[in-house]
């Protein structure tokens, strides 16, 4: 008789180094299902394709899993060379092929054009949405839309490794970015064309991949080791500011009121009591830091 699993409360944040093949949806279940987590959500998905960092929220960190969707990425992207796909990734039809005649001096001229602030245009192999419908859906059936450049910013292009047809990068890149449309575009400033063959996700705002762990790795240990593995509820935030809160001060604000907002803070700012996280807050029109999200933890 297959015995009923028993959900529990579950707080703090998971750096997954997510497998090829997994949706993120599917990751986040399996790595929720490993901790008995009554409530998970990750902070942006990850394609199946794609490996690395998927940074998961379980319980009350779930509430600032959206503090992630705006920040800064880091990819480690292999590219093929003089192969194009319709997708722009290895999952795609092949539409073209060319001889690769590049140098290492062709690359080192072509990737300055691509950083700083750019246009991409979407794929049309894409989650975005016309009229409610994905455009992947369209792609499907072989119907392709005009779609608006969105400005981008790649921050910086380093070569890992060039050899043959086979290019690896790392790519700094705002939120938004489509580095199968970056591999793309480079393939055609060089002439020969080009697809994603392979991503790794290294760095999400300041969340690190070496700091991540696998399904894998989770599995082999004991339910109760597990939770040594999680960061901190407030792992998501680092980048805030913060202030620390006492006495009638802390109780004021846990029941949704304003307190003293220190001279100089300005934008979301984490709220700390007994140094332990207990919300983050915004400054009001009247000058006092009013709670936006707050949090529950057991003691």
């Amino acid at each position: 008789m297959q015995v009923k699993k028993t959900w529990k409360q579950v707080d703090g944040v998971l750096l997954l180094d997510k497998p090829i093949g997994l949706t993120s949806n599917d990751a986040l279940q399996k790595a929720r299902r490993l901790f008995s987590a009554a409530k998970g959500g990750h902070t942006g998905t990850l394609d199946p394709l794609a490996t690395g960092l998927l940074p998961l929220c379980f319980g009350e960190a779930t509430k600032f899993s959206a503090d992630l969707l705006d920040a800064d990425k880091t990819y480690e992207a292999e590219i093929k060379l003089g192969v194009t796909t319709d997708s722009g990734d290895a999952e795609g039809k092949v539409i073209a092929t060319a001889a690769v005649n590049v140098s290492a001096g062709d690359i080192s001229r072509v990737l300055p054009c691509f950083t700083g602030a750019i246009l991409q245009v979407p794929p049309m192999h894409s989650a975005l949405k016309l009229n409610g419908r994905p455009l992947y859906e369209l792609a499907r059936k072989g119907i392709e839309v005009e779609r608006q450049p969105r400005a981008v910013k790649i921050y910086s292009i380093d070569t890992l490794n060039f050899s043959g047809d086979c290019l690896t990068l790392r790519v700094a890149c705002s939120k938004g970015t489509y580095i199968r449309v970056l591999a793309a575009d480079i393939g055609q400033a060089l002439g020969c064309g080009a697809h994603l063959s392979a991503l790794r996700r290294t760095v999400v705002g300041d969340l690190d991949l070496v700091n991540a762990v696998t399904l894998a790795q989770l599995e082999a240990l004991a339910e109760s080791e597990r939770a040594g593995r999680l960061q901190s509820v407030d792992a998501l935030l680092n980048s805030l500011p913060v202030v620390t809160v006492e006495g009638e001060a802390a109780e004021r604000f846990r029941h949704g009121n304003p307190v003293e907002l220190p001279e100089g803070l300005a934008g979301k700012i984490r709220v700390y009591a007994d140094s332990r996280l207990i919300g983050v807050g915004e400054p009001g029109s009247d000058g006092r830091l009013w709670p936006k999200r707050l949090v529950q933890l057991a003691v």
